[in-house]
Formats: structure tokens, C-alpha cells, sequence
């Protein structure tokens, strides 16, 4: 992870997003979850394809929003780098809330045959806070139908930059030096890059699992975002990955295929309960997730440097120049914010029409995801990039919008 801009991160951050939409597809049709809406068939299915997806993304862009805070501290400041985060999230996080997250909350509502509110009827109920839940910082506000809907995301990594500025203002470059010190260490020991686990598994297993932040708890969270920061930079722990990938590739496997079943047969609820069971397969858990985590960062970084060297000796045979990063990537990488804040209302609403077809699982959850995805694009492209009022509400940088 050095400075340079690493293309295949930005796709993976891409991948994730489009698949955050097929995911909360999958939750119509979940016999399990209590989605916005729900089809009335149900399968078991969906929670072991959401399973693959939960082990690895959240805790993948949360480690590459850590990646790239290091990068951005350096270049800006603390100071700068606060502000920024305060514009490029917190203004998102409050528009997002306000206009787009109500949506889903209306929509439950009017699965209700009784219920006959309007959408601007329904507004003044969904602000009526009760209170605020100090114990559940930063989700401090309390209300009968308020939330923060998928945007906990952007409120949880809006609340560990701004944490980490101070850390990082006084802790004497605390964050290069344990990193220098952990890289060195998984450079000299095979398997070393797995010792991150352990934290995990611990808060895992005592601290519980939370369903409603896509199966993590907002802790372990802290942990792969401050996990990117540590080690952004450091070219010993990107070598550690690559050398270690087999090792974190099948330990990933052999640990979902043993600890998922062990989680989920543990009676009561799996995710709190303290059982014997419970908790050590929600320890198992965490060093899954870090496994695929850290496979799939050594696989793109593999890939990516095999790619390079390919590129390198076609233009070195060819006498050509370096090519700047092919626009669709500049593209692709400035729509993600924007694509996830708009995400999952365009979802349920989509859902809202398409359940009520006489039509199987089979045929209803395609069109949702597809329908959803060319309308969330569709939004983005035609309505959000191209002024500078909806850039600003959605946290993109000033200018114009860059074409593919």
C-alpha cells in the first residue's frame, strides 16, 4: 500500500459497492432478516451467499479507509485532514439521512394495509427523537421509526478519523513506527501476518457480533481501520501477504467451513449469547474474516504487480510511454461514495414494486438487483456529478464530472 494509486483497490472498492446491492436484494427474500420489505417466499439460501459477502467487504473498505487516512494525514495535516473527512463524509452522512434514509422506513410502514400516511405525512414522525442512547455512541439518537439506515457506515468512519486525528496530533508518530515494527516482523516470520486475528477474535467472541452493522461489531471495525493505517505504506507487510497467501487462502476456507456451522447451531442467539459455543465460534469468525481479508489484499497485490510487469516489458519492447490510468477507473473510483449513499433506498423501493409479482425467487431477485443497479447509476451519472451543488451534497470534490 504505497502512495502511488493502486488501481485494483479502487476496483475492489467498486465490487464491493455493486455488491452491497445484490445484497440487500438477497434480504427480500431472506427467511431470517427484517428487511425494509419481504417477499412473501422466503429460501435459507440467501444467508449463506450474504455469509460470503459479510466475512470480507465492510472489513475491507473499513482497512482501506485506513489505508488511505495515513496517505491523506501526510499530505494535509491533521487539521486539513479533518476538515476534509468532515466535508467528504459528514455532509453525505447528514443529507443522506435527511432526504434518502426515511425512504425505506415509509415503505415498511406501508407494507401495513392500514397504514395511509403520504411520504411528507409520514417526515415530521420519522425526526420525533425520544431521546439519545449515550451507551450506544455514536448512534446516539433515539426514535420510534429514526435511524441512520445503511449510512452507519459513514457515521462509524466519520467517528474513527476524527478519533484518529488526535491520536495521530499526539502520539509522536505512533502509527509509522508500530508499523515499521509489525512489518518487519511478518517479514521474518511466515504466518506472522495472521497475529492481527487475535484482537479480532477476542472482541468478537466477548463483545458479540451486531447484525445490524452487516455482522460486525463497530469495535472490530476500529480494528481493521486502524489495522490499514498501521500498515499503509509499508512494502514488508505487502511481500508478507503475497508470500503468505496460500496459507491465508485455505486457513479462510477451513475456518468458515468449521466455524460457520459451529455459529449457527449454537442455539439461542449466536451473535450475544456467551455459550461455550457461541463464543468460540464467534472468535472463529474473526480470524475468518481476517484471512479473507488479507487473501484477498495479497491476491490483487500479486495480480496487480504481475500486471505491472507485463505492462512494463510491452512498453520497454515497444519503446512506448507510461499510459495514465484508463478513465473508466477515475470514473469508477469517484462514483463509489456517492453509489453507496444511494444504494439501498433505489433497493427497497424497487422491491416494494417487484414482490408484489406473480413470480418465483428465481425471476423477482434478478430484476431487483439489475433494475436497482442501472437506476442507482443511472441517478448518479445524470443527476449528482454533473453540478457542483449535488457533488458538494454527496462528497465528491469541486469540478467538473470526468467521462469514461
Amino acid at each position: 500500500m504505497t502512495a502511488e494509486r493502486r488501481t485494483e483497490l479502487d476496483s475492489v472498492r467498486v465490487l464491493v459497492v455493486v455488491g452491497l446491492v445484490f445484497f440487500h436484494t438477497a434480504l427480500v427474500f431472506d427467511a431470517r432478516d427484517d428487511f425494509y420489505v419481504k417477499n412473501a417466499e422466503t429460501t435459507p439460501v440467501t444467508l449463506l451467499v450474504s455469509a460470503l459477502g459479510v466475512l470480507w467487504a465492510m472489513p475491507l473498505l473499513f482497512f482501506l479507509a485506513g489505508l488511505g487516512a495515513r496517505h491523506s494525514l501526510r499530505r494535509r495535516g491533521a487539521g486539513g485532514y479533518a476538515a476534509e473527512r468532515l466535508r467528504r463524509l459528514g455532509v453525505p452522512l447528514v443529507f443522506g439521512t435527511v432526504v434518502l434514509v426515511p425512504l425505506p422506513q415509509w415503505l415498511r410502514q406501508r407494507a401495513d394495509p392500514a397504514f395511509h400516511e403520504s411520504y411528507p405525512e409520514f417526515l415530521p414522525r420519522f425526526f420525533d427523537l425520544d431521546g439519545f442512547k449515550w451507551h450506544d455512541f455514536p448512534f446516539v439518537f433515539e426514535g420510534r421509526h429514526f435511524e441512520f439506515g445503511h449510512l452507519w457506515f459513514l457515521l462509524l468512519l466519520l467517528t474513527f478519523c476524527l478519533v484518529l486525528v488526535p491520536l495521530v496530533r499526539w502520539g509522536g508518530g505512533w502509527g509509522p513506527r508500530l508499523g515499521d515494527r509489525a512489518a518487519a516482523f511478518a517479514e521474518r516470520r511466515p504466518g506472522a501476518v495472521l497475529l492481527p486475528a487475535v484482537p479480532l477474535a477476542a472482541v468478537c467472541a466477548l463483545a458479540g457480533l451486531e447484525e445490524q452493522f452487516a455482522g460486525w461489531h463497530r469495535a472490530a471495525y476500529l480494528l481493521f481501520f486502524l489495522s490499514g493505517f498501521v500498515f499503509a505504506g509499508e512494502e514488508r507487510f505487502r511481500a508478507a501477504l503475497r508470500r503468505d497467501l496460500r496459507l491465508l487462502a485455505i486457513s479462510g476456507v477451513v475456518l468458515f467451513l468449521s466455524g460457520g456451522p459451529l455459529l449457527m447451531t449454537a442455539g439461542g442467539d449466536p451473535f450475544t449469547d456467551l455459550t461455550p459455543q457461541a463464543t468460540a465460534g464467534r472468535a472463529l469468525f474473526g480470524v475468518t474474516g481476517w484471512c479473507w481479508l488479507t487473501a484477498i489484499l495479497g491476491f490483487l497485490d500479486r495480480r496487480g504487480r504481475s500486471a505491472e510487469a507485463r505492462s512494463a516489458e510491452a512498453r520497454s519492447a515497444e519503446a512506448l510511454p507510461e499510459r495514465a490510468p484508463r478513465r473508466w477507473y477515475a470514473y469508477l473510483s469517484e462514483a463509489v461514495l456517492p453509489l453507496y449513499v444511494l444504494h439501498q433506498p433505489v433497493v427497497v423501493a424497487v422491491a416494494f414494486v417487484v414482490i408484489g409479482w406473480e413470480a418465483p425467487i428465481a425471476v423477482k431477485f434478478p430484476v431487483i438487483g439489475v433494475v436497482s443497479l442501472l437506476l442507482i447509476f443511472a441517478v448518479y451519472d445524470l443527476l449528482v456529478r454533473r453540478t457542483a451543488p449535488a457533488r458538494f451534497l454527496f462528497g465528491l470534490r469541486p469540478g467538473g464530472p470526468g467521462r469514461p
